[in-house]
């Protein structure tokens, strides 16, 4: 059955259903009592307005529990009809009495809840000193204090009870999206990895085969980078996998690839045949570990496109710590070509991880030939 099939007349179907029921309820037992004509139709259209705030008693209890009080005022001042409230004519007026407090109790917060709870005295201080015929006395006093405060006390605790269920789900919405980003930060670490690492050793056996019999020594070299590159790929991709098996403290504890680590990356390019220089400007300085993280793989993901797209060329790598920014640069002088429209899942990854912590990326050819690659980290993130 569709969610909100049943509606009734801005409120929900129960408590139209249950206005209905108790308006009808009551000015039915009006109307058989003894009283004049006028006292009977005046009761009877309160207790039809009433019935109507009782609808929509979720979107406005403040209105309906001050329209109860008001009639309660008036009727009291008036002396209209049959009593309204203390010796009641009818049972469905003291349902609609401590509907409304209760209603005011869970649907209220604030300064709205501090208004309905004096709403709520002035009934209280109505029936004990007005309506009571005995007047003020002690078995009044706890009566009445019992009759407005249990459906107060029985609101205000459901209230609580739903505002903890809403925090729990709202947990649980964030934990579930907190899911989602990590396994595409997974899948961008696994693209990372495996491209470059397949990138190298698809290079490395190419040039092997060409020289397998006129330079076995050579030949040999290349094997070896192969089978480094290959365990490396392979822990890393260990690494990464065990994550998805780790609770969030052994996850935050795990070791991350950073620029410390360039080196390496480094003389595995130029093994695989791309020369590469490195230049840093600034002081170094310990990073945020999200950002030493994605600088290392936004270089690494460049030099291995470099691998596959430049040729024949050499590549420079520009690291510049600057007081609030780690810029990174990375170009070479090939004559390939990259889609500086961001295409590639490898560039889109890197525009990925930049956004990530508010930074800038522009990619694309540069005037004297070759490819460019300009990345601008920020150390203190501007994202909420």
């Amino acid at each position: 059955m569709r969610k909100g099939a049943f509606t009734f007349i801005g409120g929900r179907y129960g408590d139209g259903v249950l206005a209905v029921a108790l308006s009808a309820a009551v000015v039915v037992d009006v109307v058989l009592r003894e009283a004049s004509t006028g006292s009977k139709i005046s009761v009877a259209a309160a207790v039809v307005v009433i019935g109507v705030a009782a609808a929509h008693r979720v979107r406005a209890p403040l209105v309906f529990l001050g329209l109860l009080l008001a009639v309660t005022v008036a009727a009291v001042a008036l002396d209209v009809g049959p009593s309204l409230y203390g010796t009641p004519t009818s049972a469905g007026i003291l349902v609609f009495l401590l509907l409304a407090v209760y209603s005011a109790a869970v649907h209220t917060s604030g300064r709205e809840t501090l208004l309905a709870g004096a709403l709520t005295a002035g009934f209280y201080l109505i029936d004990l000193v007005v309506v009571d015929p005995a007047g003020i006395n002690p078995e009044g006093v706890v009566f009445y204090a019992l009759l407005y405060g249990a459906p107060w006390a029985a609101g205000r605790a459901i209230r609580r009870r739903r505002l903890n269920e809403r925090q729990l789900q709202h947990e649980k919405a964030q934990a579930a999206s907190a899911i989602v980003e990590e396994r595409a930060r997974i899948a961008r670490e696994l693209h990372d990895v495996v491209a470059h690492a397949i990138s190298v050793m698809v290079l490395q056996a190419r040039g092997g085969r060409r020289i397998l019999e006129s330079e076995p020594a050579e030949a040999r070299n290349a094997f070896s980078v192969i089978e480094d590159t290959g365990q490396v790929a392979l822990d890393e991709m260990r690494r990464l996998l065990g994550m998805l098996r780790r609770s969030g403290e052994e996850l935050a504890l795990a070791p991350q690839p950073s620029l410390k680590e360039l080196g390496n990356l480094v003389a595995q390019v130029q093994a695989a045949g791309l020369p590469v220089q490195v230049t840093i400007e600034g002081e170094p300085r310990a990073l945020p570990p999200g950002v030493d993280l994605s600088a290392f793989r936004i270089v690494q993901e460049a030099l291995t496109n470099a691998l596959r797209h430049a040729g024949p060329a050499r590549a420079r790598v520009l690291i510049r710590y600057d007081a609030g920014d780690l810029e990174l640069e990375i170009t070479d002088d090939g004559h390939g070509s990259v889609d500086g429209s961001g295409s590639g899942y490898g560039l889109i990854g890197m525009r990925e991880r930049v956004s990530v912590y508010g930074g800038e990326l522009q990619a694309g050819p540069r005037r004297e030939g070759g490819y460019a690659l300009r990345v601008r980290l920020p150390l203190r993130s501007t994202r909420a």
